[in-house]
């Protein structure tokens, strides 16, 4: 059983986060596409923290040793979801910055002659 001190917490430190993302979302410092994920995330946190109670046998119906156990192992599998898709993007936004270089030097030296 979670103490109701540290479920308020839990709830209180969710919902921050939910707001913030949110936040970033309006200042347009964060990508629509990009923070769906996070609000996903953050509405998780919010669902976690309010039936604490139930993760716990979730996570021993699983396998895990402990409730914090099977929440660490899902938000580590969360993050590097997150991480491949950045990678992804990355990698494709340095293709197209290499396109862009080849463009740009074809017109400098097509511009010479």
């Amino acid at each position: 059983m979670i103490n109701t001190t540290l479920r308020v917490l839990l709830i209180l430190g969710s919902v921050c986060t939910f707001f913030f993302v949110i936040t970033k979302i309006k200042k347009s410092q964060l990508e629509i596409s990009d923070s769906i994920i996070w609000i996903f995330l953050s509405l998780f946190l919010v669902l976690l923290s309010i039936f604490a109670d139930y993760i716990g046998t979730i996570a021993v119906m699983l396998g895990f040793m402990s409730a914090a156990n099977f929440i660490y192992t899902f938000i580590v599998f969360i993050l590097i979801i997150i991480l491949f898709n950045q990678t992804v993007k990355i990698s494709l936004l340095n293709e197209k910055i290499k396109n862009l270089n080849h463009y740009i030097a074809l017109k400098e030296k097509r511009d010479q002659k």
